[in-house]
């Protein structure tokens, strides 16, 4: 872990997310996903939709930040999908750019980023970009963290859905 922050040169206080294959592989990080995050993770998995929800203890301090919490999301990327379900755990998963800078879209941009400091790069084609959506939930509140394109208005709609309840 201590690697990938100082390759990435993550902020310091910044959570990193993880990615899975579904709500019950999020369970190895997680304590549990309340009815109204299973809903979203109905609506809006695969995609650009990453949960924060209570973190198992004795994750690395990385991972939550000290926040207690920790965020997933299936991604609708098929490479990034067929990693986690490769290797049957969840898969770190910070953004591919130094602080402030725009992340690399292909292989070639990635390595110009970070060279040989990368011990291994997986070519899925070129990436479209832009950061998820990321939603926290107290209760069947949710709290938008990070906008993206996820609306909140999406969100509000998935969970006002009365047939998910009963």
């Amino acid at each position: 872990m201590a690697r990938l922050v100082a390759v990435r040169g993550r902020e310091a206080g910044k959570p990193i997310l993880v990615l899975v294959r579904d709500l019950e592989m999020a369970a190895r990080v997680s304590i549990g996903a309340s009815p109204a995050a299973r809903r979203l993770a109905a609506c809006f998995w695969p995609g650009p939709l990453t949960l924060v929800l209570p973190a198992r203890r004795g994750l690395p301090e990385a991972l939550t930040a000290g926040t207690g919490t920790i965020g997933v999301r299936v991604p609708a990327h098929a490479t990034a999908r067929a990693l986690v379900e490769g290797l049957g755990a969840p898969v770190t998963a910070p953004s591919a750019n130094p602080p402030g800078a725009e992340p690399p879209r292909t292989l070639a941009a990635a390595r110009d980023c970070f060279g040989g400091a990368v011990a291994a790069y997986l070519d899925g084609g070129p990436l479209p970009g832009g950061a998820s959506t990321v939603a926290a939930l107290d209760g069947d509140r949710v709290r938008i963290i990070r906008a993206g394109p996820v609306s909140e208005q999406q969100l509000h709609a998935a969970l006002e859905s009365a047939s998910w309840r009963s």
